[in-house]
């Protein structure tokens, strides 16, 4: 019998044995070698659920995870015992949404980890052979784990549409704040100003190429004199995200906000965006990004070690939901491995 972390509603997290469903067609059966606790899956921990994504039903979260394929996979040039990432994001392939080139907005979606649909806190889990990514031999469980929320950076970073040696405005340094940090050095802008409440996310922030680190946007302001920065990244889990993410934009700025708030709202004062005369974008999920995201790891580009503070066994998982939603002092980015404490160590 196996076991998982379910979600059964708010503040409820719960290890118990899981029921392994019967593959479909076209599917195949993967070991779970390292799942992400992703800041979505918070919100349904903290919140019940993220708009209309609501826990009705006890389920099993995670959607940024790796694997051992416990089968060949000919059609892809993959054998028995391969790591493989997966993307989690099945869109339709057929709606309008989806012949535009926005998959990530298909409103037929299947998304592993999001409910009703089971994820990968889990020791098995059956994926759709399609959604299989292979990655270089180099690469750990917790290298592949971390293609998913680099993409969610990418993808962040293809809407702002940064210029050459532009200063840019991140808020928020949680993981995904902290790999766009680092997709944004990649493609060469200018000085990063950052602001994050937590003293051991700014000096992670530093350490990966921030010029400067604040508490909050007042700071930001105060280093632009009051003009703000033309372009703004917003990556918090605050309902004012979007406001201080307007208050640190100048006027003709860009603004592109990727963090989900607290409370499923976002608190803004119509007019300070309206009179700077702001282009605002919304960013969801990704594209086809992971060609890109596995080069940027591959040459040394994005770290996404250095993003990974804690690391649990499947036991451990509940804890790890809840030294989260309390904003626990040193905890960044957490990856639990299903397989146990000897896989942890081997990354």
């Amino acid at each position: 019998m196996s076991h998982a972390v379910f979600l059964h509603a708010a503040g409820d997290a719960r290890v118990a044995p899981f029921n392994l469903r019967e593959g479909a067609p076209g599917e195949t059966l993967l070991d779970v070698a390292a799942v992400g606790l992703c800041g979505s899956d918070l919100h349904y921990y903290k919140d019940g659920g993220i708009g209309s994504a609501v826990i009705a039903t006890p389920f099993v979260p995670g959607h940024e995870f790796s694997g051992w394929l416990t089968e060949d996979v000919p059609e892809f040039g993959l054998s028995r015992g391969a790591l493989v990432a997966v993307d989690p994001n099945q869109a339709c392939g057929r709606c309008e949404h989806c012949r535009e080139g926005h998959p990530n907005l298909c409103p037929e979606v299947v998304f592993i980890g999001a409910p009703p649909h089971d994820g990968a806190m889990t020791e098995r889990i059956w994926v759709p052979k399609s959604q299989l990514v292979a990655v270089p031999q180099h690469f750990t469980p917790s290298d592949a784990v971390m293609l998913e929320p680099l993409g969610v950076a990418i993808h962040a970073v293809d809407l702002a549409k940064p210029r050459l040696l532009e200063r840019v405005a991140l808020l928020g340094c949680g993981p995904i704040g902290l790999l766009i940090l680092q997709v944004l050095r990649a493609v060469g802008v200018g000085e990063i100003l950052v602001c994050d409440p937590q003293p051991h996310r700014r000096a992670l922030a530093l350490k990966l190429g921030a010029g400067k680190a604040g508490e909050s946007v007042a700071d930001i302001t105060e280093w632009t004199k009051g003009e703000g920065l033309p372009l703004v990244i917003e990556a918090t889990n605050a309902p004012e995200g979007f406001r201080d993410a307007v208050r640190a934009a100048r006027i003709g700025g860009r603004v592109v906000l990727v963090g989900i708030p607290d409370g499923d709202s976002y608190v803004v004062p119509a007019s300070e965006t309206r009179r700077r005369g702001l282009t605002v974008r919304f960013s969801r999920r990704m594209g086809h990004v992971y060609p890109r995201a596995i080069e940027l790891v591959a040459l040394g580009k994005v770290d996404v070690e250095a993003v990974v503070s804690h690391r649990f066994t499947l036991a451990e998982g509940p804890e790890a939901f809840r030294r989260h939603a309390a904003n626990e002092a040193g905890m960044v980015k957490s990856l639990i491995y299903p397989q146990g404490q000897s896989r942890i160590r081997s990354g």
